[in-house]
């Protein structure tokens, strides 16, 4: 059974990120939505986990809501896929269940 987990709050004034992080397991895939774009970024203190969990757990970014941070192609972690809001929708069909990181 893979979960999404959505991830919507700045991993540098939250811990949420990390913590969604931490209880992945492979197969799962992470959505970062809101503020939680801001964990896509390269160069940040979160770069290392996110890197490391990459190759068991799936990371998306929300195109819309990363673009609206100035958060393009070009600022964002390679590992690091992007989806509209049609593939939030297909993500969540495709998962047995969501988990959402507050």
């Amino acid at each position: 059974m893979s979960t999404l987990h959505t991830v919507n709050k700045s991993p540098f004034g939250n811990g949420a990120l990390l913590s969604c992080i931490n209880h992945c397991k492979p197969g799962d895939a992470v959505l970062l939505i809101e503020d939680g774009v801001y964990g896509a970024l390269a160069g940040s203190v979160v770069e290392h986990a996110v890197i490391t969990c990459a190759p068991s757990v799936s990371i998306y970014v929300l195109e819309g809501d990363a673009e609206a941070r100035g958060i393009g192609p070009a600022k964002r972690l390679p590992d690091v896929q992007s989806v509209g809001y049609d593939g939030f929708v297909d993500l969540v069909a495709t998962h047995d269940r969501t988990q959402a990181w507050l």
